[in-house]
């Protein structure tokens, strides 16, 4: 199992959501923060009120654990519905997963996801 997250533009989460579930990949999620890194936004800067020091973009991080075989699936939808050609279009990261267990219903491993 791998753990893929991925930083987007906050206007592109509603096409990556979309291209995610249209191809069987329902469960996620999704969470608001604000990034510092080489992002630009080629229509506006926004100022961070949590951060008054730092010049923060708004950015969604999804997270989506998914079988080895369809990382590369994910990765290329994410891609494909998350680029707006700009600089700071995101970043997508895969890290390893050892091991999952359900709380509800004590499955674990592959079955738990």
């Amino acid at each position: 199992m791998k753990l893929i997250k991925a930083y987007i533009r906050h206007r592109k989460v509603d096409d990556v959501f979309k291209a995610l579930s249209a191809n069987g990949f329902c469960c996620m999620t999704m969470v608001e923060c604000e990034g510092t890194g080489q992002y630009s936004d080629h229509e506006r800067k926004h100022i961070s009120d949590k951060y008054p020091f730092a010049e923060a973009y708004r950015v969604i991080k999804l997270e989506i654990l998914v079988s080895i075989s369809s990382v590369e699936k994910v990765i290329g939808l994410i891609r494909e519905s998350g680029r707006t050609g700009y600089r700071g279009d995101g970043m997508i990261i895969v890290s390893p997963v050892d091991n999952v267990h359900k709380v509800r219903t004590d499955e674990s491993g592959i079955y738990a996801i």
